[in-house]
């Protein structure tokens, strides 16, 4: 999470979305960044609106903004899945070594998810909260051009991003019967990635 207090703006990190090279990029110019540990660095709107919402609210009397970055839903569990087979993943319960794109996806799709496919969900990670506490501005992480020219003009600052925390590359597809049986249960993500201009 970034914080640019002047500027009333929140930055939430949205996990695989590329929000670690722009925390890299941004920090000179932020008023804060949690970085560690991943739950407070990958925050989402229930998690500000119960810790950090209230303390700028109470102590400055100020409410921020939130952006978000939000990734093609297919996309982002491929990313999931390519970064769970990283070298240093091997032997670890949560890898994907042995487990194929499918057999991932189907997972995911499970009520009781196994380890390795429990990665959580960007729509429940952006849910707007009973108090009205949401997302303000969304973005995709395919239309990068418009994340970078929002922050440049709302911060007065020219980004120069470096690639970090990158997932292996490998090509990925899904089956047409697993895809479709995707897009039917978790049609209110694509609902929602649909919708960001």
């Amino acid at each position: 999470m970034i914080v640019f207090y002047k500027q009333r703006l929140a930055f939430l990190s949205v996990p695989k979305t590329g929000t670690t090279a722009y925390e890299k990029a941004l920090a000179p110019h932020a008023d804060m960044i949690i970085s560690e540990p991943p739950m407070l660095k990958h925050a989402p709107v229930y998690r500000y609106n119960r810790f950090i919402r209230p303390m700028f609210s109470k102590v400055c009397d100020v409410e921020l903004e939130l952006m978000a970055v939000m990734r093609e839903p297919i996309s982002w569990l491929g990313s999931w899945y390519r970064y769970r087979r990283r070298p240093f993943m091997e032997g670890k319960p949560n890898n994907t070594f042995d487990v194929s794109f499918d057999e991932f996806v189907l997972a995911y799709m499970k009520g009781d998810k196994p380890g390795f496919a429990d990665v959580g969900s960007q729509l429940k990670f952006m849910e707007t909260q009973p108090n009205g506490t949401g997302i303000t501005h969304y973005f995709r992480y395919e239309d990068q051009p418009r994340l970078q020219s929002f922050l440049e003009e709302r911060l007065g600052v020219s980004l120069a991003l470096s690639q970090e925390n990158v997932s292996p590359q490998m090509a990925l597809c899904l089956s047409p019967n697993v895809e479709k049986r995707f897009r039917r249960k978790f049609a209110a993500e694509f609902e929602l990635y649909d919708s960001i201009a």
